[in-house]
């Protein structure tokens, strides 16, 4: 009865990276079926463009996916971001007061994201600290993150961090399909994140 009254009262937010088409091997996808079937609210929109993303318009699709997650306010979103999303969560800053944590999967920095001329854009947004509980995870072979999730993240944002060893950018080309305790963290919060079996 807990959990149901639990899931009646939260909802999930999935958010994709740049060049994602919301694939069916993409651990993201797993997960937004696997809460799914558990009869959980949940919102996995495709954001527009994602191979030539725009600022302004990711911004605007994140925050009305918030809403919609949400219903208004009426429920606790989980929010969980992989690369390009997490950068634009953080910078974008949505409606935080309807959102219970943040998972934030695999930022890219910024360093990487001006190397790409599809995303020099994103390279001057301001990134600030969620007012919520969040947990960043990356690998310590990121090409996306050369510099470690840490160093680049964790510490100038002071938040917590666990680090994927040889996990690349956590993705299904380095084996990142079904992620289990991805799936826990969701329905608990206190839940470690470890790699996915391989």
């Amino acid at each position: 009865m807990a959990s149901r009254d639990a899931s009646e009262s939260r909802a999930f937010l999935v958010l994709h990276g740049y060049d994602n088409f919301r694939p069916v091997e993409h651990w993201q996808h797993h997960l937004a079926a696997e809460l799914g079937e558990r009869g959980e609210r949940v919102v996995y929109p495709q954001l527009p463009e994602a191979e030539a993303p725009q600022v302004d318009v990711w911004a605007d699709a994140v925050a009305r996916a918030l809403a919609e997650a949400s219903d208004d306010g009426r429920r606790r979103v989980i929010v969980v971001c992989h690369s390009l999303a997490c950068i634009v969560w953080l910078a974008a800053r949505p409606a935080e007061d309807a959102v219970e944590r943040v998972l934030l999967v695999a930022p890219p920095e910024q360093e990487v994201l001006a190397g790409i001329d599809a995303l020099t854009a994103f390279v001057a947004l301001p990134l600030v600290a969620p007012t919520t509980p969040a947990l960043l995870v990356g690998s310590d072979n990121d090409p996306y993150s050369p510099n470690g999730v840490a160093a680049s993240f964790a510490d100038p944002l002071g938040l917590p961090v666990a680090v994927i060893p040889h996990g690349g950018h956590l993705e299904p080309s380095a084996g990142y399909g079904r992620w289990p305790s991805v799936l826990d963290w969701c329905l608990d919060g206190s839940t470690t994140i470890v790699p996915a079996a391989g």
